[in-house]
C-alpha cells in the first residue's frame, strides 16, 4: 500500500487524479529507470572490478547502489499498471513486492547515506581511531543489520496484494481497511527511518564545518580526506532535503487528511510528485559514487581508457 493512492471508486468522481498519475507515473518511472539502471549498473561493476583494493566506504557505496539496482527494477512494472489506468496484471505476489521494494529501497538508501556520512566525518576527526576500527568485515556486518533490520520492519507492507474492482485489478491502494495501519507504520517510519538519521547526518555537516574551520589543512593527504567527506555530507544532504523530506512531510499530510470521500485533488498530486522524487534518489546516488568514492574515478579512467585502446 502507497500512500499516494486512493480507492477505486474515485474514477467515478469528478477527480482528476487518476488521469494525471495515468499521464505522469509511467513516463517519470521510464526515465528513472533507464537513468537510475545504467548509473547504478555501472556503479556496480566498478566497485566489484575495485574491490581488491576495496575501503569501508566502498562497501556502504556498493551496497546502496545494490539497493537502489533491485528497486530500479521494479518501476516497468510500476509504469505498466499506471499506463493501463491502475489495471495490475502481473499476479498477488509480484503486487505485494512492489511497496515492498519502494520502502526497503528508500530506507536502506537513508541509512547507507547516513552511516559513510558519519564513517567520513569520524575519518576526518579520528582518524587514526577510524584505521583501526572500520573493516572491510565490520562494514559488511554493519551493511548486514542495516539490510536485516529495513526489510524486517518493511514485512507488514507484504501483507496486502492485489484487488478485484469491477474489471480491473487494483494494486498499490489505499483504502480506509488499511489506513489505521498505515498511519502507525508511517509515524514509526517518518521518527526512526528518516527524523533520526536527518538530524545525525545534519549534525555530522555541522561538525565537518567547524572541523575545517578550525584546523589548518595541510595541502597532502589530510586535505584530499577532508574534501571527500565535505562533498560527501553535502551531496548526501541534497539528497535527504531534494528526495527524502517533501516525500515525508506530504505522505504524512496526506495520512492525516486522507478521506475516502473526498478527492483531494492538489495535495494528493503533490504526493504524487514527491514520490517520485524519492524514488529518483536512485539517479542521484551514482553522483555520489563519482565525487566522493574511493578510488572510483581512477578505475572510471582505466575501464575507459582500456576500452579504448
Amino acid at each position: 500500500m502507497e500512500v499516494t493512492e486512493t480507492l477505486g471508486s474515485y474514477s467515478n468522481r469528478n477527480c482528476t487524479i487518476g488521469s494525471f498519475k495515468k499521464e505522469f507515473y509511467p513516463i517519470i518511472y521510464l526515465v528513472i529507470f533507464v537513468w537510475g539502471a545504467l548509473g547504478n549498473g555501472f556503479s556496480i561493476y566498478v566497485f566489484l572490478q575495485t574491490y581488491k583494493k576495496s575501503t569501508s566506504v566502498n562497501v556502504f557505496m556498493l551496497n546502496l547502489a545494490i539497493s537502489d539496482f533491485l528497486f530500479i527494477s521494479t518501476l516497468p512494472f510500476r509504469a505498466d499498471y499506471y499506463f493501463r489506468g491502475s489495471d495490475w496484471i502481473f499476479g498477488d505476489l509480484v503486487c505485494r513486492i512492489m511497496s515492498y521494494s519502494l520502502y526497503v529501497n528508500m530506507y536502506t538508501s537513508i541509512y547507507f547515506l547516513t552511516v559513510l556520512s558519519v564513517v567520513r566525518f569520524l575519518a576526518t576527526a579520528r582518524p587514526f581511531q577510524m584505521l583501526r576500527g572500520t573493516s572491510i568485515r565490520s562494514a559488511w556486518v554493519l551493511c548486514g543489520i542495516i539490510w536485516v533490520f529495513i526489510m524486517a520492519s518493511a514485512a507488514p507492507l507484504l501483507v496486502n496484494g492485489q484487488e478485484k474492482n469491477n474489471t480491473t485489478m487494483l494494486c498499490l491502494e489505499l483504502n480506509s481497511q488499511t489506513l489505521k495501519k498505515l498511519v502507525i507504520m508511517n509515524h514509526i517510519s517518518l521518527a526512526v527511518g528518516f527524523l533520526l538519521p536527518f538530524f545525525t547526518l545534519t549534525i555530522c555537516y555541522l561538525l565537518i564545518i567547524r572541523v575545517l574551520l578550525k584546523v589548518e589543512i595541510p595541502e597532502s593527504g589530510p586535505r584530499a580526506a577532508h574534501r571527500k567527506a565535505l562533498t560527501t555530507i553535502v551531496i548526501a544532504m541534497i539528497i535527504f532535503l531534494l528526495c527524502f523530506l517533501p516525500y515525508h512531510a506530504l505522505r504524512t499530510l496526506h495520512l492525516v487528511t486522507w478521506n475516502k470521500e473526498s478527492c483531494g485533488d492538489v495535495l494528493h498530486k503533490a504526493t504524487v510528485v514527491t514520490l517520485t522524487l524519492a524514488a529518483a534518489n536512485s539517479c542521484f546516488n551514482p553522483f555520489l559514487y563519482y565525487f566522493a568514492g574511493e578510488n572510483f574515478k581512477a578505475r572510471l579512467r582505466a575501464i575507459f581508457w582500456k576500452d579504448h585502446l
